[in-house]
């Protein structure tokens, strides 16, 4: 379940969930260091939201590589 402050990070293009991101773990690791600690889990969330879709995003993109070249056809799968 997302959180419920995130933005829609679907229709997010990847410069600016990027962006996005390393802004939010600037400011994590700024909580870190001086607090407010009760924000902290909350950041965590939303961080998390944004690794899912970014690892989302880079699933497609690999599944799409897969497709559309020849040289991916003969790869063994080892998960």
């Amino acid at each position: 379940m997302p959180h419920p402050l995130a933005p829609r990070l679907s229709e997010m293009s990847q410069e600016e969930l990027t962006k996005k991101y390393n802004e939010l773990m600037a400011k994590m690791n700024q909580a870190y260091r001086m607090g407010p600690f009760s924000i902290i889990p909350q950041m965590q969330m939303l961080l998390e939201d944004y690794q899912l879709e970014m690892q989302n995003r880079q699933q497609k993109q690999l599944e799409e590589m897969e497709k559309n070249s020849k040289n991916f056809k003969n790869i063994i799968d080892i998960k």
